[in-house]
């Protein structure tokens, strides 16, 4: 059956790390094999809308990249011995389509071993993290950079460092001393991959389910080598008591809706069970770390079945905590919105303006700034602070969401004449 271009581009960003790893198993060269993929991504979104989609789309997107490849490796030189050597890298057997109705899946996860690639000790954390996202989560280097806030050029570079130095590193899973070595950078990498997927930089969705899903899939299949790590089922436990809200984020328009007023009876209850347990799990096995309490977080924030049911008190302590040992921007202003529901809106405002500095232009800065102001009664100030978050956000419905919410608040002047 012939699928949309939506569909398409789902089915595309599904396969692809897939496809990155066959060809860098089979035959090394990362850098010049993720050039390959994306040539063949590119086929693909050009021919399949119009000559449908191929039964075995992963065999279709490896054989062409494979030949891509293979024509990158002859043009490298003119010599007789690279010219053999890139003659024997010709695709067969393992890239032929199999027979009708029959899929062919690799020995071993291909995506979970190319993950652990990216994160390779040769590289930096920065590279590490940049180079996943880019190869696993099949973010674009903007959204990488949005992500990191650097410019995009500086983001560019380091992604192509990070291809080059890992250029001929076995494709195999790691031992467990590397494993180990490594895992901090998988999980922060599933991590961002995740929270991509459930709010979207940028772009006319909200929700890029197919990131989300594949960042759960991958953190499961960490958790199956290390079932015990505490940080690995704190990360499973916070995506899915994150992603139980999914449905009810967005109404029938796709316009955004925010925690406390969605309808809760749309919460994904198996998911928040889960997570629930998960976290009761991860806590019990030592000293809590990031993963943990953002997800004892969300297990309040689940287990309320009113939103001024919230357990606010309980969530500022484990902000307090998450804080003192992670002083990421990001979470302190989360503590800000905590802050303010048990102190009132004007202490929250303090906290948001001591990340002034740190997080200057970031749309949810004055996103949570313009919240709060209106929550204090402020509306002339709140109202400015929405427009200035909507005129910064890349994302389509959040863009729409706060100018509807400076919309709600008119100037003092007009009100005052009602």
């Amino acid at each position: 059956m012939n699928r949309g271009p939506t569909g398409i581009e789902d089915l595309l960003r599904l396969h692809a790390p897939q496809v990155l790893g066959a060809l860098v198993r089979r035959y090394g060269h990362f850098d010049s094999a993720e050039d390959a993929v994306q040539e063949a991504l590119l086929a693909a979104s050009q021919q399949w809308p119009a000559q449908g989609t191929p039964g075995n789309p992963r065999g279709w997107l490896i054989r062409t990249a494979a030949r891509r490849l293979t024509d990158q490796l002859r043009s490298e030189s003119a010599r007789e011995r690279r010219e053999a050597r890139a003659a024997a890298l010709t695709p067969r057997d393992a890239f032929t389509a199999p027979p009708p109705g029959e899929s062919r899946a690799p020995a071993a996860d291909d995506t979970l071993t190319l993950l652990f690639l990216c994160c390779h000790p040769a590289l930096s954390p920065a590279a590490q993290i940049a180079l996943t996202l880019r190869a696993v989560g099949g973010l674009t280097t903007a959204e990488i950079a949005r992500a990191h806030l650097v410019p995009e050029a500086t983001m560019a570079q380091r992604i192509s460092r990070a291809k080059h130095k890992v250029r001929g590193v076995p494709f195999r899973q790691p031992g467990p001393d590397d494993r180990d070595q490594r895992l901090t950078a998988v999980l922060q990498v599933l991590y961002l991959i995740f929270n991509e997927g459930y709010t979207a930089t940028s772009g006319s969705d909200l929700h890029r389910a197919d990131l989300a899903r594949e960042a759960i899939r991958l953190t499961r299949s960490v958790r199956a080598l290390l079932p015990r790590d505490g940080r690995v089922t704190g990360l499973l436990a916070l995506m899915l008591l994150t992603e139980a809200r999914s449905a009810a984020r967005s109404g029938p328009h796709g316009e955004l809706i925010p925690l406390d007023e969605q309808d809760r009876t749309r919460w994904d209850r198996a998911a928040i069970g889960e997570g629930t347990a998960l976290v009761e799990e991860a806590l019990s096995r030592g000293p809590a770390g990031a993963y943990q309490l953002q997800a004892a977080i969300a297990a309040l924030h689940d287990e309320a079945d009113r939103a001024e049911d919230t357990d606010w008190p309980q969530i500022l302590a484990l902000y307090d905590l998450l804080v003192h040992r992670v002083p990421e921007p990001m979470a302190e202003l989360s503590r800000a919105v905590a802050l303010a529901m048990v102190q009132g809106p004007r202490a929250g405002l303090e906290a948001v303006e001591a990340l002034e500095e740190r997080l200057a232009g970031h749309h949810r800065l004055d996103a949570v700034r313009a919240h709060l102001l209106e929550r204090a009664g402020d509306h002339d100030a709140a109202r400015a602070a929405y427009q200035r978050a909507a005129g910064r956000t890349l994302s389509t419905p959040e863009a729409r969401y706060l100018r509807m919410r400076a919309a709600r608040l008119l100037p003092a002047s007009d009100a005052g004449g009602a």
